[in-house]
């Protein structure tokens, strides 16, 4: 059995199939729990004043979540607001672009994943208006505040959280 094995694998280097022959019995399973890192790769741009402690917290919430977050520190964040089209009555401290969306604010995960998985046609983004306590990062006094959509010119309510 060993000379077979030796011979299959010296016609195997010889045909450049190497790295494909496998002197296991039977070919290892894929584990469900451990699924490819591409598969969940999960990413954030976030836009936030350098003295915004709200919005750190926010940032590591998402992180505790499975996000790689990317953080852009600036003076005015208004200018990023108006290039992404978020309107006035759905702002917040800070902007990020996740899954080709705008999220606004202190959004929770629950709400992102929603959008994420039913796509609605002409919204651009979501957000959490202003600094609603209970929201991820403004971890104080949790009561129910809206999460929105927004695009199109329409800013519609998604559900309360």
């Amino acid at each position: 059995m060993k000379r077979v094995l030796t011979i299959l694998a010296v016609l195997a280097a010889a045909l450049g199939g190497w790295a494909a022959f496998q002197f296991t019995s039977a070919p290892a399973a894929p584990s469900p729990a451990a699924p490819s890192p591409a598969a969940n790769a999960k990413t954030a741009e976030v836009w936030k004043s350098q003295s915004c402690g709200c919005c750190t917290s926010w940032i590591a919430y998402m992180e505790d979540h499975g996000y790689q977050v990317t953080v852009h520190d600036i003076d005015d964040v208004d200018p990023i607001k108006d290039q992404l089209k978020v309107p006035e009555q759905a702002r917040s401290c800070h902007t990020a672009k996740i899954g080709g969306y705008v999220v606004e604010g202190h959004v929770p995960v629950e709400a992102l994943d929603k959008l994420l998985a039913e796509r609605p046609k002409g919204v651009i983004g979501i957000a959490a208006p202003g600094m609603p306590t209970g929201s991820p990062g403004m971890d104080v006094d949790a009561q129910p505040y809206p999460v929105v959509t927004f695009g199109g010119g329409k800013v519609t309510l998604l559900g309360k959280y």
